[in-house]
């Protein structure tokens, strides 16, 4: 099973920050990548677009407030992975009280690619992600 992690260092709160991003079905609100999401199942499955116009479907499998994180699993996508799991979580940063790190993770298995093309993928999604995370905060 492959792996990523990328983390970021945000302008705003702990709580600012999962207040915007601890939607199930928020990401069109920061992630440019994704401008349509559609709830289903009582907002534990989210059908997401991308700027293509591509589905992807995933399914809410954990989800703790108090510790500002989330966890899914990629149902259906255009993407070369099976076995796909994702976290999303929001830290706060000591002594900082106006600033947050986000961390994005996933593992999964690769599915017809090389697995360093598919690291390189969810890196590269995850790292432009959590950038369009912090431009949105920092507007």
């Amino acid at each position: 099973m492959a792996s990523t992690s990328v983390s970021r260092i945000v302008p705003a709160s702990p709580d600012e920050v999962w207040s915007l991003i601890g939607g199930f079905d928020s990401l069109p609100d920061w992630l440019p990548y994704i401008p349509e999401s559609t709830a289903l199942e009582g907002g534990r499955v989210r059908r997401l677009k991308n700027a293509e116009g591509e589905v992807i479907t995933e399914r809410l499998v954990d989800f703790n407030e108090t510790e500002r994180h989330y966890s899914y699993v990629i149902l259906q996508a255009p993407f070369p992975v099976d076995g796909y799991v994702s976290t999303l979580r929001v830290h706060a940063v000591p002594g900082e009280e106006n600033a947050a790190e986000v961390q994005w993770s996933g593992r999964f298995n690769p599915d017809g690619a090389a697995e360093n093309e598919v690291v390189d993928l969810f890196t590269g999604i995850y790292h432009d992600g959590l950038d369009a995370l912090h431009k949105t905060l920092a507007a």
